[in-house]
C-alpha cells in the first residue's frame, strides 16, 4: 500500500511529480499499466488525454487505485480538454480545485469515499471488438474506431511481399494483417509505441509468423529485413512533428538489407524527399490522391 505514479510525460517545472512516482502512461515503453494496479496508492499525477473516453477513463482508473483521502493532480492543456476536466471529476464525486497557468488547466482533488460511475467510465474506455473494423481496438490508439484513409490507401498497393519484414507503427495490426496474406512472408515484426496498440494486435493478428513489440521505432533492435511498411506518424502529443515522421523514414533506412524495399504512406504535404533520398537508392511515388501519396523506397 501506498506509494505514487504518474501518467504521461509533463514539460520540465510544470507540475511537482512525487519522488518515486511510478510511470503509468501507454505511452511511454517499460511503464506499467494503470489498469493492472491493484493496490492503494497514496498520490497520483495525470497529464490527462485530450479524447472523451480516453480521458475519463484514465481519471476513473487513477481514482480507482487510489486509497480514500488520497489526492490525485490532473490536468491538460487549455485547448486539449484541460476545459473539461472539473466536471469529468466532479462527476465522479470528487470536489474539485482548479487553476490556470501556462495554458493548462489544473485539477486538485483528494480521493472521497465513495466515487460515482467511474466503473462505467472504465468500461467505455476498455478495449474491445470495433464492429466497422472486426479487430480489437480501444479509444485512445490512434484511428481506434476506423481505418486511417493512409492506412487503407497503402493497403490498396501493397503487392505481396516476402521474407522477413516489419510493420513500424503498427497499430491494431490492420496493414499487418494484409502483409501476412502472402505465404511468402516469413517473418513480420510488428512494432508499435503505445501498449494499448501492440496488446490489440496481439489479439488480431492470430499468425505464428507475427512478434509484436512494445518500443519506440526509433531504438528497436532490427537489421537485415527484406521489407518494411509503415504509415509514419507525425504528430506527438497532438501537435505536429515533421521531425517524428522523418525518424521513421531513418529508421526503416537503418532496417533493411541492400535491396530490401520500403512501403510508405505519407500526407502530400510532408516533406520527406530529402530523408529518402539519404537513406535510399530510389524511391517512387506509385500513388498520389485524396491527399495522400504511397512510395515505394528501395536501399
Amino acid at each position: 500500500m501506498g506509494g505514487a505514479f504518474l501518467y504521461g510525460a509533463p514539460a520540465p517545472g510544470l507540475v511537482d511529480v512525487p519522488p518515486g512516482a511510478v510511470q503509468v502512461s501507454p505511452l511511454i515503453p517499460g511503464s506499467q499499466d494503470l489498469a493492472a494496479i491493484d493496490v492503494s496508492m497514496d498520490e497520483g499525477v495525470v497529464l490527462a488525454p485530450a479524447g472523451t473516453l480516453e480521458r475519463d477513463h484514465v481519471l476513473a482508473q487513477a481514482l480507482r487505485v487510489l486509497r480514500p483521502g488520497g489526492s490525485l493532480m490532473a490536468f491538460a492543456p487549455k485547448d486539449k480538454g484541460g476545459g473539461r476536466l472539473k466536471k469529468s471529476l466532479e462527476g465522479f464525486g470528487c470536489e474539485v480545485s482548479e487553476t490556470a497557468r501556462r495554458h493548462h488547466r489544473f485539477c486538485r482533488v483528494v480521493r472521497p469515499a465513495t466515487l460515482i460511475g467511474i466503473a462505467a467510465a472504465i468500461a467505455s474506455g476498455a478495449p474491445r471488438v470495433v464492429p466497422a473494423l472486426g479487430v480489437w481496438s480501444q479509444p485512445g490508439v490512434f484511428s481506434w474506431d476506423r481505418v486511417d484513409p493512409g492506412s487503407a490507401r497503402l493497403k490498396e498497393l501493397l503487392p505481396p511481399l516476402a521474407g522477413r519484414g516489419a510493420d513500424l507503427g503498427c497499430g491494431v495490426g490492420i496493414l499487418a494483417h494484409a502483409v501476412l496474406a502472402s505465404a511468402q512472408v516469413t517473418s513480420l515484426t510488428c512494432v508499435d509505441v503505445d501498449r494499448r496498440a501492440a496488446d490489440c494486435a496481439r489479439r488480431n493478428l492470430d499468425d505464428p509468423r507475427a512478434e509484436v513489440v512494445w518500443a519506440d521505432v526509433r531504438r528497436v533492435a532490427l537489421s537485415d529485413l527484406d521489407f518494411v511498411v509503415m504509415n509514419p506518424p507525425f504528430h506527438d502529443g497532438g501537435a505536429e512533428d515533421r521531425a517524428l515522421g522523418v525518424a521513421f523514414v531513418g529508421a526503416a533506412a537503418g532496417r533493411l538489407r541492400k535491396g530490401g524495399v520500403c512501403w510508405l504512406v505519407a500526407n502530400r504535404h510532408l516533406p520527406y524527399e530529402a530523408p529518402l533520398a539519404a537513406g535510399f537508392a530510389s524511391a517512387e511515388v506509385r500513388a498520389d490522391a485524396g491527399g495522400y501519396k504511397v512510395i515505394e523506397a528501395r536501399k
